[in-house]
């Protein structure tokens, strides 16, 4: 730790300085600090604390330090609680978990586990732009059963002409690969309005559902990673470290006003 990371007392003679060289060097940083934490972060937050109190003398000294300890545990507290919060999201986005169904549990409806991922990672935005494509998509496809409805010459190539390329790419692989426990679809008119009808409209459908869900989804999924038990025990060590702070500040601070000049009355 360099001289200038730390914040000094104006007057700066041999014995002014000396006083500082527990902290300068970080006496107890080297058992404060893990070897992956960032050493300049802690000097910063230890340097922002001797400008605030002033230390005189070695007792305050080790004080400063011991609430720079307090301060840096606290902040390594945090992202305990920010690592067992993700860990708990990733159990309950887990497919084997049962999060989906729960968190529509009170309505007719059902939820894939995989919807759960989705519904975590979309904002309002994504969403509201989702459900503003579904329409367009499906305005899409009522045009094309407009076309074949009119019965005009050309119609199922035009409704094709019509929908999406992803939709008219469905249709291909129908044809080809037609379902065995289903009637197969015609490639005219006909089989393509059906197949809008039975399988497109119904996609659409689910679709909606999926988004209109995406509220509860995402809260069953937030709720269930906050797990009690898992962060109970970050809970009791912060408390402890809260005591440790208010009692190390309340020291320091009557030290400082102990050795306070006597004003005469």
């Amino acid at each position: 730790m360099t001289q200038a990371a730390l914040a000094l007392p104006a007057k700066t003679s041999g014995t002014e300085l000396t006083r500082f060289n527990a902290l300068r060097h970080g006496v107890l940083s080297r058992y404060t600090l893990l070897p992956w934490e960032d050493e300049s972060e802690y000097h910063e937050l230890l340097s922002a604390l001797v400008s605030e109190h002033q230390p005189c003398g070695p007792t305050e000294e080790h004080l400063v330090e011991e609430l720079a300890g307090i301060l840096w545990r606290k902040r390594r507290l945090r992202m305990a609680e920010a690592a067992a919060f993700r860990r708990g999201l990733e159990d309950a986005t887990n497919l084997i978990r049962t999060t989906a169904c729960a968190a529509v549990s009170h309505l007719n409806v059902s939820a894939s586990q995989r919807e759960i991922g989705s519904a975590v990672r979309a904002t309002a935005e994504e969403t509201a732009g989702d459900f503003a494509d579904l329409e367009a998509d499906e305005a899409q496809t009522q045009r094309a059963l407009a076309i074949l409805e009119a019965g005009e010459d050309g119609a199922y190539e035009q409704a094709l002409a019509a929908v999406r390329d992803d939709t008219r790419a469905w249709w291909k692989s129908v044809l080809a690969e037609p379902e065995e426990d289903e009637e197969p679809y015609s490639p005219d008119a006909a089989g393509l309005t059906r197949f809008l009808q039975e399988k497109v409209g119904p996609w659409y459908d689910g679709r909606r559902q999926e988004l209109e869900n995406r509220p509860l989804l995402r809260s069953q999924a937030l709720g269930q990673a906050l797990e009690p038990d898992r962060l109970e025990g970050l809970a009791r060590y912060e408390v402890h470290l809260d005591r440790k702070l208010e009692r190390t500040l309340a020291i320091l601070l009557k030290l400082k006003d102990l050795r306070r000049p006597v004003v005469p009355g």
